[in-house]
């Protein structure tokens, strides 16, 4: 199983590189996601994700709101398909995303894609 599996939860791998991508793309990285999330009246919602209680649910509005429309149409030119379907997957990829990679209730120090790569440096 790989780390975007083991991550995700198995799936569309696209989708779960775009989020990866997305994540550690972000300038801060998981805790510049946070911040945007946060700046955009979602601060609840995502904490729920890297806390260690139930995930709350996102709407599509909602992750067009966090992210904004520029971002929502690259990862669908990327991705070769609609914002709508981005949307609607990253509804359900994101906050799983967000709470695998925080499984100590805090996000973590440093580079989120970095310490990836550390944890597969062996496997290769």
């Amino acid at each position: 199983m790989g780390l975007l599996d083991s991550v995700l939860g198995g799936g569309n791998n696209d989708m779960m590189s775009t989020v990866l991508g997305l994540i550690g793309g972000q300038k801060g990285g998981l805790a510049g996601l946070v911040s945007q999330f946060a700046s955009n009246g979602l601060g609840d919602l995502i904490s729920s994700w890297v806390g260690t209680g139930e995930n709350k649910a996102i709407s599509t509005e909602q992750i067009a709101s966090a992210l904004g429309s520029d971002k929502i149409s690259e990862l669908a030119s990327k991705l070769g398909t609609d914002s709508d379907s981005v949307l609607s997957q990253l509804t359900d990829i994101l906050p799983k995303a967000v709470d695998k990679l925080t499984p100590d209730g805090a996000v973590p120090e440093g580079d989120i894609l970095d310490q990836a790569k550390d944890l597969l440096s062996g496997l290769f």
